[in-house]
């Protein structure tokens, strides 16, 4: 028997929304209304070059606040498959009853130690490197966060729908600006000059496998840095102690994958959308990283930037040890010292 999908649905959007009661407001009241639009897009179903209703997002916006006091209190709702009752964090369990159906779903922690559900159409299921990976289509539930991927007990999830939307919202965000920087050349290797829906989805279908390549960096980061990784996150959950070893991570998953594929491939559309992107902590910790692009950029060959990411493998696997070593060593004062570690 097939599941009840608006029940299902309903069950899972009820826990998107006690997660961004909790979390939501961690972003600055700039990103927080930015994403609250998008949100408000993706649940009213408006096409990405629609003009949203001013008054009717307001009053939207006033009442999901409302709604988030009312949610912020109450636990997370148990997710009803067929006979089953599961925990909301059971999600292999889950996808054992949604798959065979064509719906996959995910629930995990992100950044902050903030929850993230989902519930899409299934598009389809493959093995990269011996992990399965679930790629989803059209999202029925999601939080405003909605990552575009996420490896989560040995499974890669990618959610395409959002990989759009997010390239979609860089591309506005370019257009405002109008540099000729990383993103601009990024954007000409697609032509969105001449066909702006047939470059999307082609951008799109790129930065899918961009995005498989970091998570699969991600996957071979933990089989080098063991399960405690996690507990380090957890003792650095919103400081910057936790954006530092995000960032640490995310070097070492792209020094090991996702720059070394992409130049070997000699794809330069991802390496310019790559670059588009490297910013915050993680420009702040490497800056060597965006030297040689600009280097390779100004008319230089790849090697520079090659051996700038083979480098990188080493140099982050090493400071990920650190991390760990003061973790380990230093538990009630890791956060502060990490912390530290990078500030100006």
């Amino acid at each position: 028997m097939a599941p009840d999908l608006y029940s299902l649905s309903a069950t899972v959007q009820h826990n998107c929304h006690i997660s961004d009661a909790l979390h939501a407001r961690n972003y600055t009241m700039c990103t927080y209304l930015l994403k609250m639009r998008e949100y408000y897009r993706w649940e009213r179903r408006f096409p990405f070059n629609a003009t949203l209703p001013k008054e009717e997002l307001g009053d939207w916006l006033s009442h999901r606040e409302t709604l988030w006091e009312e949610l912020e209190e109450q636990e997370f709702e148990a997710i009803r498959v067929k006979k089953h009752k599961l925990d909301p964090f059971e999600t292999a369990a889950i996808n054992q009853e949604l798959l065979p159906h064509g719906l996959v779903y995910s629930g995990g922690y992100g950044g902050h130690a903030a929850p993230h559900f989902f519930l899409a159409d299934l598009i389809r299921a493959e093995q990269r490197e011996g992990l399965p990976v679930l790629i989803a289509g059209r999202e029925h539930a999601r939080d405003m966060a909605a990552p575009p991927a996420m490896l989560l007990d040995g499974t890669l999830f990618i959610r395409r729908e959002s990989m759009r939307r997010m390239l979609w919202e860089k591309i506005e965000e370019w257009r405002w600006k109008q540099k000729q920087d990383a993103m601009a050349r990024a954007m000409a290797c697609y032509g969105f000059e001449d066909d702006f829906e047939r470059a999307l989805e082609q951008m799109t279908d790129n930065e899918v496998e961009s995005a498989l390549l970091h998570e699969i960096g991600e996957w071979r980061a933990e089989q080098r840095l063991g399960a405690d990784w996690g507990n380090l996150l957890l003792a650095l959950a919103g400081t910057r102690g936790e954006l530092v070893a995000r960032a640490v991570r995310d070097h070492l998953a792209d020094c090991v994958s996702t720059l070394p594929a992409l130049l070997e491939q000699g794809h330069e559309a991802s390496l310019h959308f790559y670059f588009a992107n490297l910013g915050g902590m993680r420009r702040e910790l490497f800056p060597e990283l965006n030297d040689a692009y600009r280097q390779w950029n100004e008319g230089g060959r790849m090697q520079a930037l090659s051996a700038t990411v083979s480098k990188g493998a080493e140099r982050w696997q090493e400071t990920s040890l650190r991390l760990l070593e003061i973790h380990r060593d230093r538990p009630e004062t890791c956060a502060e010292e990490i912390g530290r570690m990078y500030e100006k």
